[in-house]
């Protein structure tokens, strides 16, 4: 990673442990730091090489379950699993000081910003998948009673080998009182519904919803992955935040590359930067599929009551694409339960 997450992303943690940039990471070496680095994963507890864990289908398995106060700062996964799609059919899910639903709940390639079901490698700040099969996270996590993270197999095999590691800190001393938490939501749409004949859209009806949420906080970027259902540019939708109860959005952009912050239909060129990228880039062909991702990392979008974070499927909702996303914010708790998952049939990105 070039650097890690900027430390507006959490208002303020415990001991000064919000991340920084690289540079003052690199100048922050010498100083002393008040907490006990941990760590939770799969090794092998008899001392020997057999490091992974085998999941049969069905089964839930808990990769991390610790008291708190203290804040995850990285994750790793890299699953060996034959089943096709298993990044779509094996579920992640997180959950903050004991509360009944996860405040992250997303299939666990999505997560990781493989959308459609397929490894590539890209980087980014938060988020980066390495050589081979590396899923990364970089997001900081913080808890003050207890974090509990379990991966659930609903494919039809077995996954063959879960390794993972998970690193977080174990505070000395409390979490502020206005700590953000972590949130992380899937959405999908399979395929969008196309509006026939649509030319005005200024109120965001029928615009594809990365998330819904209630309560203080702020968001902080979305991973979308696009399976064409007809040919043509799928991304004239205009990226729409309706913040506080807004009938109107407060935030209008000017289309998909735009919001992704690439231009004219990504010039047929994939990328991927620190905060922004389109690394899976397919031709404007029916079945093609894409990925791209953007995190506001330079001012993430704050709400006091509420967000909904939407974008036009094609100009005013004209385009009849599969989208599938997951929106990541952070915010006070309680947060609002995450609409239920899709089942594994409805999920995958089947090409006709």
């Amino acid at each position: 990673m070039s650097r890690l997450l900027l430390a507006f992303l959490l208002p303020a943690v415990a001991g000064g442990l919000a991340a920084q940039t690289a540079s003052d990471q690199l100048s922050d070496l010498p100083k002393p730091h008040d907490y006990v680095l941990k760590r939770s994963s799969s090794y092998d507890r008899t001392g020997g090489n057999a490091d992974a864990r085998r999941v049969p289908a069905g089964s839930t398995i808990t990769v991390l379950d610790e008291n708190g106060p203290g804040q995850i700062s990285h994750i790793w996964f890299t699953i060996a699993d034959r089943e096709p799609y298993h990044l779509k059919k094996i579920v992640l899910r997180m959950y903050w000081d004991e509360e009944k639903t996860p405040s992250v709940e997303a299939p666990i390639g999505d997560f990781f910003g493989l959308g459609n079901g397929e490894y590539f490698l890209y980087q980014s700040t938060p988020l980066a998948v390495g050589a081979d099969k590396a899923l990364n996270c970089f997001f900081p996590m913080p808890f003050r009673k207890h974090a509990r993270i379990i991966v659930t197999n609903e494919g039809q095999e077995q996954i063959g080998a879960l390794y993972w590691n998970i690193d977080w800190r174990a505070l000395r001393s409390p979490l502020p009182p206005d700590t953000a938490y972590f949130h992380a939501q899937y959405r999908q749409a399979m395929p969008n519904p196309a509006v026939a004949d649509a030319k005005v859209n200024l109120d965001g009806k029928n615009n594809y919803v990365w998330m819904e949420a209630a309560g203080r906080g702020h968001f902080v970027g979305v991973t979308m992955s696009v399976l064409e259902n007809a040919d043509g540019w799928w991304g004239e939708g205009d990226d729409m935040f309706f913040v506080d109860g807004e009938k109107l959005p407060s935030i209008n952009g000017t289309g998909t590359e735009d919001y992704f912050l690439g231009a004219w239909d990504f010039g047929g060129k994939s990328f991927s930067y620190e905060s922004f990228g389109a690394p899976v880039v397919g031709p404007e062909k029916k079945d093609s599929k894409w990925s791209v991702y953007r995190f506001h990392l330079d001012s993430p979008i704050p709400f006091t009551k509420s967000l909904r974070a939407t974008i036009e499927h094609g100009h005013a909702n004209d385009r009849g694409d599969k989208s599938s996303s997951v929106a990541y914010w952070y915010q006070i708790e309680p947060h609002v339960e995450f609409p239920a998952m899709p089942s594994v049939d409805q999920r995958l990105p089947r090409v006709p």
